[in-house]
Order: C-alpha cells, then sequence, then structure tokens
C-alpha cells in the first residue's frame, strides 16, 4: 500500500516512482479505499464542481451572512478590478474576491467545499479558480492538482492540526494556504521539493496568527484572512518556483506551527474571547445581536 508519514517520506516516494505529488496521493487514495482511480478522481471532480460553484456564487453579491457582518464584499472587489483595474495584478486580484467569495456563502449557508475547514474554504477554490481563468488549465488539471493539496493537507492532520480550537487560524488559514501553494507550484511545472517548500514559507509567514472570531461566527476576520492567504499562497508559490527555498524544512515547520499553536492562550484559539473578538466595536456588535459570541466569566 502506498502511504507516507511526512514530507520527506512523500518526497522519497516521488522520486522512487518518478511520480508528482498528486500520483503519490491518488495512488494512496486508491489503495485506502480500494477503488480504481476513476473513481477516486470521479469523488475529487465533484469537491471541485462545489469549489467552482462556490466561486460563482460568490461573486453575485447576493449573499448576506447570517451574523449580518459580511455580505457583497467580493462583489465590490470584482467590480473594482473590472472598472479600476487590479492594484495587485488580475492573478491575485481574482484570487482575493474568489476566496473571499466563498466565504460569504459558507456563511449565508451555501455549499462548500471544507478545504480543510469550512474557516477556510475559500483559499483552495480562490486559488484555483484564478488560476485556470489565467492559464487555461483543464478541469481534470485541477482535479489532478487537488490531490497534492490533498497530501499537504493530510501530513498536516496527521502531524499538526488544522483545528482553530487547537491551533489558532494558523493550523487553518495557515494549512489551506500551504495546500494551494504546493499545488500551484506543481500545476506551473514545480519539483515536488518546490511544493513542500512553498508551503513551508507559508506557514512560516502565518506562524502565529491567532483565531478571533466577532462573535464567534465564521464572517470576521475570516473573510479577508481567507482573501489575503490566497494572494500568500501564490508569493509563496512563486518564490519556491524561482529558487527562493524555505531554510526550514516542510516536517520541521509543521512541528513548530503545532507547537505555537498548543501555547497560544484559550482566548485566541477560537474562543471569540480575545484579539480582534474582544475589540470595543466588535463587543458592540455583538451586543446588538449582530455576533453570539461567549461571555469570559473566567
Amino acid at each position: 500500500m502506498v502511504d507516507f508519514k511526512n514530507g520527506s517520506e512523500l518526497i522519497a516516494l516521488t522520486h522512487e516512482k518518478g511520480a508528482l505529488i498528486s500520483d503519490i496521493m491518488l495512488n494512496r487514495e486508491c489503495d485506502r479505499f480500494d477503488e480504481a482511480p476513476q473513481d477516486v478522481l470521479k469523488r475529487m471532480a465533484h469537491s471541485w464542481q462545489i469549489m467552482k460553484e462556490a466561486v460563482a456564487q460568490g461573486q453575485t453579491g447576493s449573499g448576506k451572512s447570517m451574523g449580518g457582518l459580511i455580505g457583497g464584499e467580493a462583489a465590490r472587489l470584482t467590480q473594482h478590478r473590472l472598472t479600476q483595474g487590479a492594484l495587485t495584478g488580475t492573478l491575485i486580484s481574482k484570487a482575493v474576491s474568489y476566496a473571499m467569495g466563498v466565504l460569504e456563502v459558507n456563511a449565508s449557508m451555501g455549499l462548500i467545499t471544507a478545504a480543510p475547514t469550512a474557516g477556510s474554504s475559500g483559499v483552495i477554490p480562490g486559488v484555483f479558480c484564478a488560476m485556470q481563468e489565467e492559464y487555461h488549465f483543464t478541469d481534470d488539471q485541477m482535479i489532478k492538482a487537488l490531490f497534492n493539496a490533498g497530501a499537504v493537507g493530510y501530513l498536516a492532520t496527521r502531524n499538526a492540526t488544522v483545528a482553530g480550537a487547537e491551533g489558532g487560524c494558523q493550523a487553518e488559514i495557515g494549512v489551506a494556504a500551504a495546500m494551494a501553494a504546493s499545488s500551484a507550484v506543481e500545476l506551473m511545472g514545480g519539483k515536488p521539493e518546490q511544493s513542500l517548500s512553498a508551503a513551508s514559507s507559508v506557514l512560516a509567514s502565518m506562524l502565529g496568527l491567532v483565531c478571533d472570531p466577532i462573535g464567534g461566527l465564521v464572517e470576521v476576520p475570516c473573510q479577508k484572512r481567507n482573501g489575503t492567504a490566497a494572494s500568500t499562497a501564490l508569493v509563496c508559490a512563486e518564490m519556491a518556483l524561482s529558487g527562493v527555498d524555505s531554510l526550514i524544512p516542510f516536517d520541521e515547520m509543521l512541528e513548530v506551527m503545532f507547537k505555537v499553536g498548543r501555547s497560544l492562550p484559550y482566548q485566541l484559539r477560537e474562543t471569540a474571547l480575545g484579539g480582534i473578538a474582544a475589540a470595543p466595536t466588535a463587543c458592540r456588535l455583538c451586543e446588538r445581536g449582530k455576533g453570539h459570541g461567549p461571555v469570559d466569566d473566567r
């Protein structure tokens, strides 16, 4: 059975089999579920379709979040790009607006693909849809690349965490961006080592990011963090493709991220008791019924 416990073993398998990270992960899934490749690819295609539909829905500006804190931001970003131009360039501008739009869909009880969580569900669709539009990748290529992302997510869940309640937002948004960056490198023809280098650079760049949702809702600052994480993924992918490697190996960076997350005070791990959630304006929003955060009785 094809399997790997860490990034080093994954890279060794790519060398042994002369394969990409996505190939190794696809083979692992086939072995794990005792399914033919076409069946595993079909299930991933379903996830990709949901991602694309969420991106499209998020651009309409029609959804209002359950907590009333977000809604229409992605459409405004897109309108600005179309009428005024994109300050950050078309690729990043699209990735940001698409990622933010998916969070609007999630916060309005729409259908999304958790990748790896609902709170970080916009990063991969944002990056993937923007790259497909800009570089004309086929759906089959995008679906294949999702297995690369899956490999990074699998290693994060196995050796660290993707839960904001356990590791802070660095574990949710950070891992989502690492997954996207690794996949972007593969899509652009990079080597497996470059994929994990990009993922490591993402985690280093987002190290220590706290999870502090206003009112305990996956709306603010989650939406904007999905957008900025999408841009970070693309930047780190470009660095890796240009030969600017991460000094710290991916496996070590995962361990560092996990330790940092466990060191965060409980107030900064999805309790809505610290960080932005404790700002006076955030508290007033909760008092007006726009949020439902817990009260700290300690």
